[in-house]
């Protein structure tokens, strides 16, 4: 920082806010205090430094303009002239302009390392006030180890004497080492029974509950069978005048997690009162991934959602913490949700923590409430902030440790940050240290975060976006490329007004005045696009972000046909759908509504017209599909996703339309949808693409159940019976991997929980509903791991809510590919609709629960095309099943052709027919036919039809027509059977039937639909007299029958588990580089060993079964992860257990251990007796074991206490206990 340098001159300048000031050649000053100008001018070389000792500095200015130099914004939009390519209330930097803004440079954000839950302890806090119908004496029972109230009641012991006898089995029901809390409401004294007023004061310690009065307020709370000092509690004496005060009882207790807590109970005679609360007493501290120590007491923090609803994010301030650690900080207040902060069911789930304060804050004065022509019909607050623009040729631009607020407008070009047509930015445009924005916190804004456009080459870094309105970090005309966004976190992005796709319905609908005519928006389509990163060039890099939660969609790659705005014409058509993709590693998408993820679409790049009505930039169709040098001539380019986690969406974790797309080591959680891989269409553009994902993880509905409120719709049952949030509807069918298109390709993935529910479905692999379009045979899986957990592994929908007729064409030929049986036990077996008899045949299998089935053989499609007319529903029969026609709508209704594209058996005989008159021109594709391939194909017409046929092969990406050959007529369909190289065709006048032989001559390759020569085709032309409808005999293939229903023979089924399939990590984690092991345990009781398995460890997949009672140690290396010991202790018949278990605690197990303890109806020998050695694992205080309790341990042995430590210490009939955790090994903090 410059400011000691010697010849920077002193300057308290004062405030004036009609002064401009101008700072010229040879000025050099060092701010000192606050100042208020009208305008600042830095031009020709002149500088403006801030005193970085003293007192914070304010600079008020309603502009500042820095050309041909080196500098809170205020002012209303209706005030004042404008500066041209400026505007008003802003800082801008212009040609030769330099602006270097440096402050401190926190960590500008993380994650959590352990679980926030709401109120900050485990099971939520508690409040519970009866100001009336609570007479008698009300009890609250807490468990004093999590902090849960377990038990509540009251007893009328005023009225009635029979509730003291109650009131005594209550208490015997409840497990030693409970806190008691208890609370008069009105009178509890008249009919509380001596007996039980003793039993009372023996086991809470009362001193005043035997002298107990009429209207006396009591509160007490306790531990049941406490000692001596084990007890707090408050009386007050009844004053008839009603000046009875409030009696007041409370206490602080400790989790094993070493959370402080207060139980308070409060007593009032007045209406009854009676209060009970359980609350976090000393402050709520985070746990965090990396170290936070530039973390201030005052700073500000915004903890990002972790469930459907963006508007679960939370800000806190924070407060002094002198016993936290360096990971750790202190907040003031209390959290409203659950913010998760671990891994769980192997996807990295941690909310994000994001510092929202820097010591240079940049921001907008804002008014009141909205003025003006700031679209105060959409917002009732003030959006005219201020804003920073960079225009081209500046001489140097950076910017770190910044804080901006208020920044924006919602007028095109005024952002928080704009480089505006600033061209190449870095190396390339001569800039010697390229230019970046480094550790801004960008919050509460009014018209994005970051707007880079046409500009190539920034640098955005560790940058927060949150609380804003529109595309938060954007990208605007389409051209721009070579910036990098690397660890930036974007957050609560909420719809703006300045771009369609920025906008909501409402806003969608109401603002008509650019578009052609009357036409009236679609919102679905048009709008309701608003992103966190809009990135509209695919040649950008995406590192180690997060999108945690926008209105729409966390990260859309969107493609401009040709560059739009102000780049038009700077490249040709096309050109960004062919583009490579940049570098995608290791982002995070979450909390978002439409999807996480979504490659494809594009805009709109014409003005509204008559032809097509829709406003300019209008959210429109597009194809990505990339090649090298984004020439489609040249090799595809596969655009890799590397080391996504999507979770919590509502719809999409993410979809991808286009060419060739690969997703790796990816983890989707609790979306409504994971992921849904769609092609380039029903003739992929980019012949030979194909989509795959590998080595991911699918999680249905995980252990994240989620928090009611914030905008968060359904809450119902989960698969196991416990409530939780919902995706979309309480009855929509979640589904991991949904088949669209295709071809799409699933390899080496895992499948966890998806099973199917009273109120909805959900499988592990769907299909896309309602679906007018193509399916092809080509989609496969291969490798899969399906665990139990999954219930429904595959589902082809069924008539009802969200599938609606189940009947389009998409739906009735969904099909895919079990390369290896991984999916169905079957290798090399086709999955289809279980009504598809042009799939089935006798030796198929029929699933019912997933409305499928299970065939051999081999599968291909036949693309039929129909003109004259091209409103048809065609039915096609395979010959074996002519009673069971396949009804095709087609899919596209109102143009020049129709097109049906069923999937067929290969080598089999078909009918086609038409609920019309025949079509005069049918083309017949042979579509994923390999060479040799053919079908026996026969054409209802009219009996006075004539025919020309043509064979071609058509080049669709050049438009040329090759290799034509005529088909002449033959007198039997035995001649067409025996043809010895003519192309024949045989008409049958008296059926009405054209027997035609599709065939395929060419090799195909790879993924291609068509041949390497192109796509082989039969042209058929009729002409026919009649205008009237035809029908045909439902099989001329009679004589075939017998021989073709009994072809092909089911796979032998695999009777061994893979042990090679499924994904290869443990976890998906946003740390690669950290491996996790999955640790499961289980403790059972005599009551539960019927029901339940027995006591267990589970180490990944190698299970530890304990069938001897008592209690179990398992100790694993800390950095490896290998078991190194286990040790039983006999509870039951062992005299010194407790001494055995201490010794072997202290001397056998290492440093640096992981130590897994589960109990099998041993610990009852125990009793209550305390374990103070427990401690060394990391409990916060020694372990009371519970008389026929279950008990799980999971803990370390070592320097420190790891975040991931988690004890399960349940009464007896609670039943057994389960944990499963993913720990971390090679931590720093083990010192291995």
């Amino acid at each position: 920082c410059p400011e000691p340098a010697p010849h920077l001159t002193p300057w308290r300048p004062g405030h004036d806010s009609s002064r401009t000031v101008l700072i010229g050649s040879g000025a050099a000053l060092r701010l000192e205090s606050s100042a208020t100008f009208h305008a600042l001018r830095i031009q020709d070389g002149g500088a403006l430094v801030f005193a970085d000792q003293g007192p914070p500095i304010a600079l008020r200015a309603r502009y500042i303009l820095i050309q041909n130099g080196t500098i809170s914004l205020f002012g209303q939009a209706t005030e004042g002239p404008e500066v041209e390519s400026y505007g008003k209330k802003f800082l801008g930097v212009g040609r030769g302009g330099t602006l270097e803004l440096h402050g401190r440079k926190p960590r500008s954000w993380t994650l959590l390392d352990a679980t926030l839950h709401p109120g900050g302890l485990p099971y939520g806090p508690y409040r519970s006030e009866k100001p009336c119908s609570s007479r008698g004496l009300n009890l609250r029972i807490i468990d004093a180890d999590t902090a849960q109230v377990v038990a509540a009641a009251r007893f009328d012991t005023h009225l009635l004497a029979e509730e003291s006898r109650r009131l005594r089995a209550f208490l015997a029901a409840q497990a030693p080492g409970r806190v008691v809390a208890a609370a008069v409401g009105d009178s509890a004294a008249k009919s509380l029974t001596l007996e039980t007023r003793l039993l009372l004061k023996e086991l809470l310690r009362s001193r005043y509950i035997l002298h107990l009065g009429y209207r006396q307020p009591w509160a007490l709370v306790g531990i049941l069978g406490g000692g001596q000092f084990s007890t707090t509690e408050d009386r007050k004496q009844y004053q008839v005048n009603g000046t009875t005060g409030l009696a007041i009882a409370r206490r602080d207790f400790q989790t094993y997690e070493g959370i402080t807590f207060r139980v308070t109970a409060f007593s009032g005679w007045i209406k009854g009162v009676n209060v009970f609360k359980v609350e976090v007493s000393k402050g709520i501290i985070l746990n965090l991934v990396d170290e936070v120590t530039s973390w201030l007491p005052g700073n500000r923090i915004v903890i990002a959602s972790t469930d459907y609803s963006m508007h679960q994010a939370e800000e806190f301030n924070l407060l002094p913490c002198p016993e936290c650690k360096s990971n750790q900080v202190k907040i003031d207040g209390s959290p409203l949700y659950l913010h998760i902060g671990e891994v769980i069911d192997g996807i990295d789930m941690r909310a994000e923590v994001g510092l929202l304060t820097r010591n240079i804050l940049i921001q907008g004065e804002m008014e009141d409430s909205c003025y003006g022509q700031n679209q105060c019909h959409f917002f009732s607050y003030d959006t005219f902030g201020g804003q920073i623009k960079i225009q081209k040729d500046f001489t140097s631009v950076h910017m770190s440790g910044v804080e901006l607020k208020n920044m924006g407008q919602q007028i095109l070009g005024s952002y928080p940050v704009h480089f505006h047509l600033a061209g190449d930015v870095d190396e390339k445009g001569g800039y010697e240290s390229p230019t970046y924005l480094d550790n801004l916190a960008i919050h509460h804004c009014f018209s994005r975060c970051i707007a880079i456009h046409g500009t190539h080459g920034l640098l955005v870094k560790d940058t927060i976006g949150y609380d804003t309105l529109g595309h938060c970090f954007f990208l605007e005309d389409g051209l721009e490329q070579r910036n990098t966004f690397y660890h930036n976190l974007g957050l609560l992005t909420k719809p703006g007004t300045i771009l369609p796709s920025d906008r909501n319905e409402a806003m969608c609908l109401a603002m008509r005045s650019n578009v052609y005519g009357n036409y009236v928006p679609i919102p679905s389509t048009d709008c309701m696009a608003v992103s966190t990163f809009w990135i509209a060039n695919p040649n950008n890099n995406m590192i180690e972000n997060a999108a945690a939660g926008a209105q729409d969609v966390g990260i859309w790659y969107i493609f401009h046909r040709v560059p739009t705005g102000q780049s038009e014409g700077q490249y040709p058509e096309g050109q960004a759908e062919f583009t490579p993709l940049g570098i995608f590693y290791n982002n995070r998408v979450h909390s978002n509504f439409k999807a996480g993820l979504f490659i494809g679409k594009g805009v709109k790049t014409t003005k509204a017209s008559a032809e097509n009505p829709r406003e300019y930039l209008t959210v429109d169709n597009a194809r990505f599909r990339p090649h090298q040098d984004a020439d489609p001539v040249k090799p595809r380019v596969p655009a890799l996703i590397d080391g996504l986690i999507a979770f919590k969406n509502n719809d999409h974790g993410a979809w991808a339309r286009g060419g060739d797309i690969i997703f790796r080591n990816c983890g989707f959680s609790d979306n409504g949808i994971g992921l849904t891989l769609a092609s380039d269409g029903t003739f992929p553009t980019d012949e030979g693409s194909s989509m795959e994902v590998t080595h991911s993880i699918f999680i249905g509905e995980s252990n994240n159940i989620g928090s009611q409120g914030g905008q968060n719709s359904y809450w119902g049952r989960g698969a196991n019976g416990e409530y939780r949030t919902l995706p979309r509807n309480k009855t929509f069918p979640i589904r991991g991997f949904q088949i669209y298109d295709g071809p799409v390709r699933l390899m080496k993935c895992t499948f966890r929980k998806f099973t199917p529910t009273a109120d909805r479905f959900s499988s592990a692999i769907g299909f896309f509903m309602k679906n007018s379009w193509q399916m092809s045979p080509q989609n496969n899986v291969s490798q899969i791991r399906m665990e139990r957990s999954v219930g429904l592994k595959v589902f082809f929908g069924r008539s009802g809510q969200w599938f609606g007729d189940n009947d389009n064409d998409g739906d009735k030929v969904s099909v895919f590919h079990d390369l290896d049986g991984s999916v169905t036990g079957y290798p090399d077996t086709f999955v289809g609709r279980a009504d598809n008899y042009l799939l089935r045949h006798p030796g198929c299998l029929t699933v019912p629960r997933w409305n499928g089935m299970i065939c051999t053989g081999k599968y291909a499609q036949l693309y039929i095309q129909a003109r004259r007319p091209q409103n048809l529903t065609l039915s096609i029969a395979r010959a074996t099943y002519p009673s069971h026609p396949l009804r095709l709508q087609g899919v596209n209704r109102g143009v020049a052709y129709q097109q049906y594209q069923p999937v067929v058996m290969l080598e089999e005989a078909y009918t086609v027919q038409w609920d019309g008159r025949a079509p005069e021109d049918v083309i017949l594709y042979p579509i994923n036919f390999n060479r040799g391939d053919w079908l026996h194909i026969a054409l209802c017409y009219p009996k006075e039809a004539v025919f020309t046929i043509v064979a071609d092969i058509y080049q669709r990406q050049t438009g040329r027509v090759h290799s034509v050959k005529h088909y002449l007529a033959a007198p039997a369909w035995t001649s067409v059977l025996n043809r010895t190289g003519e192309r024949l065709f045989y008409f049958n006048n008296t059926l009405g039937y054209l027997f035609v032989i599709l065939q395929a001559h060419e090799d195909r390759k790879g993924h291609s639909y068509c041949s390497q020569q192109g796509c082989e085709r039969i042209k058929i032309m009729a002409h026919m007299s009649s205008k009237d409808s035809w029908s045909c005999a439902l099989n001329p293939f009679v004589e075939n029958n017998r021989r073709q229903a009994s072809l092909r023979l089911m796979s032998q089924r695999l009777t061994v588990p893979c042990s090679q399939c499924g994904a290869p990590q443990v976890a998906i984690t946003s740390k690669p580089s950290v491996k996790y092991i999955r640790i499961q345990i289980q403790s059972v009781s005599r009551a539960d060993t019927e029901t339940v398995m027995p006591s267990s460890s589970q180490i990944n997949d190698e299970v530890f079964l304990f069938n001897s009672r008592g209690i179990f140690f398992l100790v694993l290396d800390a950095c490896s992860g290998a078991v190194v010991s286990s040790q039983h202790f006999d509870t039951v018949s062992a005299v010194n257990a407790g001494s055995a278990i201490t010794d072997y605690i202290q001397t056998s197990i290492e440093e640096r251990s992981v130590v897994l303890v589960c109990s099998k109806d041993g610990s009852e020998i125990m009793g209550s007796s305390e374990m103070a050695v427990f401690t060394r694992l990391g409990s916060a205080k020694p372990i009371v074991f519970h008389k026929k309790g279950d008990y799980i341990y999971l803990g370390y042995k070592g320097q420190t206490r790891p975040s991931w430590i988690k004890i399960l210490n349940q009464a007896a009939n609670q039943g057994a206990a389960f944990l499963q955790h993913y720990v971390p090994l090679m931590l720093r903090e083990y010192k291995c």
